[in-house]
């Protein structure tokens, strides 16, 4: 009897120590922070790139007084709509109409003098050279009444295109010079769209498209509306500027409902595809200097940092180029609070759960 109860109490202490082994197990192991992991996936995907631009009328002249004179006349207004060939201001002709009748008299007075000197040729009374004399002189006053004839019409100024009329430098009663800015004179029907390509985005331009491919994009007016109709790279500069290691693109719009207006700003969006794009979170990511990490959480829940390359930016996300592979695991919740080697407890996520809430948290 004394035997058996020695041997119930080993045995009891033995389950006592077993207890209270996998009791600390289980303790240490809910001591173990719970942080929020996802998984790296690839999609297929579309980059969205904004550039800086500025808006520029297809034809934007300056409308300057051809001759000089008193402006008898302002035809049109400011922010007028005009056609070509509508007539937008009159200098004062009186001079000019002065010369073109007295150039008129000159050429009549040659033209008699020519007939008189051919029927004296034709009776052999003047020689070869006087009839010829008589013919140059004619030509002459002809070609000076057709220079009257042009510094009169010059006093008249007409649209050279269909156009919106601009600020007016001068009015009516203003005395002109020859080159005096009146207004000037803009074609909005249609847009160029200017915006400025790095070296490295025109070769990758370069790789897919051709020089004049007509490649859609979008524009972002300064109220951040999106203009309704899309555009098309139609042009790209010869030649890059040595300062800013930029190059132009040239994007053409239309403007039926004549919204846009020379000298605005925008923003020019342009796309392009990444097929098979391996992407995480950006908050799953930190960087130490210039370099980008993140935490990879293992099979055995043991989180290790890892350096790797980003590609392309989106809102809320990367596209990782180098350090990470398709369906691992990666820390997006506590990244400073752990460290190289910590254990965790994870709570893994589905990716595209996680990339839907930040997106409707970037709506907000």
């Amino acid at each position: 009897m004394k035997r058996l109860a020695v041997g119930r109490l080993v045995l009891g202490l033995l389950l006592a120590e077993g207890g209270s082994g996998c009791h600390h197990a289980q303790h240490h192991a809910e001591a173990r922070p719970r942080f929020e992991v996802t998984t790296a996936i690839k999609r297929d995907i579309e980059i969205t790139h904004p550039y800086v631009c500025q808006i520029r009328s297809v034809q934007h002249i300056e409308v300057r007084a051809l001759e000089g004179g008193y402006l008898r006349d302002v035809l049109v207004d400011e922010g007028e709509a005009v056609h070509r060939g509508q007539a937008l201001f009159q200098i004062t002709p009186t001079l000019y109409q002065a010369e073109v009748a007295r150039a008129s008299a000159e050429m009549q007075h040659a033209e008699v003098e020519f007939r008189n000197t051919q029927l004296l040729r034709t009776g052999n009374v003047v020689s070869p050279n006087e009839l010829a004399l008589a013919q140059a002189t004619l030509s002459e006053a002809t070609a000076q009444r057709q220079v009257a004839q042009a510094h009169l019409q010059f006093s008249r100024i007409e649209a050279p295109f269909d156009g919106i009329v601009g600020r007016l430098m001068a009015r009516r009663g203003s005395l002109l010079e020859q080159g005096d800015l009146i207004t000037v004179l803009a074609d909005n029907s249609q847009m160029w769209v200017y915006f400025n390509v790095s070296e490295s985005e025109y070769l990758a331009y370069r790789r897919t498209h051709g020089v004049n491919d007509p490649v859609p994009v979008r524009l972002r007016m300064a109220n951040d509306e999106m203009y309704p109709h899309p555009g098309t790279i139609q042009t790209i500069e010869a030649d890059f500027n040595n300062e800013t290691g930029t190059i132009a693109f040239r994007a053409g719009f239309p403007n039926r409902e004549n919204v846009l207006r020379h000298g605005e700003t925008g923003e020019i969006l342009t796309t392009s595809a990444l097929p098979g794009a391996l992407l995480i979170p950006q908050k799953a990511t930190y960087t130490v200097l210039d370099k980008t990490f993140v935490f990879v959480v293992g099979q055995d829940n043991v989180v290790r940092a890892r350096e790797i390359t980003v590609g392309e930016s989106m809102p809320h996300q990367y596209v990782v180029m180098t350090g990470l592979r398709e369906g691992e695991h990666v820390l997006i919740e506590g990244l400073r609070r752990v460290r190289d080697g910590d254990a965790i407890t994870s709570n893994l996520r589905n990716p595209d759960e996680v990339f839907a809430e930040l997106n409707r948290l970037l709506a907000e």
